[in-house]
């Protein structure tokens, strides 16, 4: 079960930087890691923001590469020390945030990034980047809509599926806080609509 989310409200960032952040959030299901993947593969050179977490490595994943890998008391250090511009603790002890230096060091060598990440955790990055960022809220058609693709995926239970849905009424109260919200109830249709919200961006 999750425990709620504490977030350091980051101050403002008065520097421009040569990047430029992209930010998704949407409810499960909703066809998000579609549409980030579609957007990557049209080739407008979009770089994933590397997400720092206390849990341990799986399988074969790399420090610095899936993600970076601290022991939760470095990650109670950071986040005393302003480090995070915004993170969650899933479980005890289980961490999960974006870096600050990671998302900047990034901006400065003229790379524009994207972040996957839930509502809240998007709302404080906006904060901080404010215009050399754009928020991009993807929305279901509806609650039963998103029921029918999550019970389609057949990998829940009903009672896990409930608990989805209470969480999307949640995240949707959101919306409007949003740079731009795009209704997914097609797909082709909401990949050519992300990809002219971002083209005319990048481009600003």
């Amino acid at each position: 079960m999750e425990q709620n989310k504490t977030i350091k409200n980051p101050i403002p960032s008065a520097i421009t930087r040569k990047g430029k952040v992209l930010i998704f959030s949407a409810p499960s299901g909703s066809g998000k890691s579609t549409l980030i993947n579609q957007l990557i593969a049209s080739g407008l050179q979009l770089h994933f923001s590397i997400s720092a977490t206390s849990r341990q490595p799986r399988g074969s994943e790399q420090d610095g590469v899936e993600y970076y890998f601290i022991s939760p008391e470095e990650f109670r250090k950071r986040i005393a020390a302003g480090e995070f511009l915004e993170y969650e603790e899933v479980y005890k002890d289980k961490y999960y945030g974006t870096l600050k230096s990671e998302v900047d060091r990034n901006l400065d060598l003229g790379r524009n990034i994207i972040c996957d990440i839930d509502v809240l955790g998007a709302r404080n990055i906006k904060k901080y980047y404010q215009d050399q960022s754009l928020s991009i809220f993807i929305q279901p058609p509806s609650i039963e809509a998103l029921r029918q693709r999550l019970e389609n995926r057949g990998t829940e239970s009903p009672e896990a599926i409930d608990q989805r849905l209470e969480r999307a009424e949640f995240e949707i109260s959101f919306a409007p806080e949003f740079d731009v919200t795009i209704i997914n109830d097609n797909l082709e249709k909401a990949r050519q609509e992300v990809l002219s919200v971002v083209k005319a961006f990048l481009q600003k």
